[in-house]
């Protein structure tokens, strides 16, 4: 019977939920098919309630998920660790996982400007001292299409990393047969796209991204940015120069 529902991420994460709660009933239609499943199961207690129950198929079918989810994570922070060393070794200062606050407009064109707080999977800008030649560079990283359409229908989360970067690109990962997921006419024009090769070796630019000026990054960026650890491996040679000893 299972094999003639089709299961989601919807059913996985009720199977999560239910296995964690008291097994208290929705009613719903996600809880129909598991039961048609055969992943839960319905308790009657002493009293009369009904409950229901993860089977041994649902527990199976809840590890099955998370063996999938770390082998995508696995993907996605590989591809986040190799854009970062490739912003180092252009010459830029590069960040993981930073939560930025920035501004995006209102709803309506009569609304006041809205604030967020974005999270660019790598966050860039150049090594350098003068804050208007920073230049920063947001890049998204995807490896899975169902995530990145997920992503594309929110408009909200891409304006924040236009408010915080003078390009936004979009990183795109191969599937398991190398086929990219998702060509640069399905990424909104104002977005660059990368392309990253199983093989490795340099990113390839499939379409640059628009560059805006910005005038200046807001004082909290600057802040974070402080605050946070950069990726290693910028100008490592640099610092033995800094006890005022010189060759020769």
């Amino acid at each position: 019977m299972s094999s003639e529902i089709p299961l989601g991420r919807l059913h996985a994460r009720r199977l999560r939920e239910m296995y964690r709660s008291a097994g208290w009933p929705c009613c719903d239609s996600i809880e129909v098919e598991l039961l048609a499943a055969g992943l839960l199961e319905r308790v009657r207690t002493a009293h009369g309630h009904e409950t229901l129950r993860v089977t041994d198929a649902g527990i199976a079918r809840i590890a099955g998920t998370l063996v999938d989810n770390r082998a995508v994570m696995t993907a996605h922070e590989a591809l986040v660790e190799r854009v970062a060393r490739e912003m180092t070794r252009a010459g830029r200062i590069a960040w993981r996982g930073l939560a930025l606050r920035a501004r995006i407009a209102g709803a309506t064109p009569q609304d006041p400007p809205r604030w967020c707080i974005a999270m660019p999977d790598v966050f860039s800008i150049r090594n350098t001292s003068v804050e208007a030649y920073a230049h920063p560079v947001v890049h998204e990283i995807k490896v899975r299409r169902a995530d990145l359409l997920s992503d594309l229908k929110k408009p909200d989360k891409r304006a924040a990393y236009l408010d915080l970067g003078g390009e936004c690109w979009y990183v795109l990962g191969c599937d398991a047969r190398g086929r990219p997921i998702a060509t640069a006419d399905e990424i909104p024009p104002e977005c660059g796209v990368l392309l990253a090769k199983p093989a490795g070796g340099p990113l390839v630019v499939l379409r640059p991204a628009q560059h805006r000026a910005l005038p200046r990054l807001p004082f909290p960026v600057w802040m974070a940015l402080a605050k946070a650890q950069p990726v290693p491996g910028f100008d490592e040679g640099v610092q033995g120069l800094l006890n005022g000893e010189a060759e020769g």
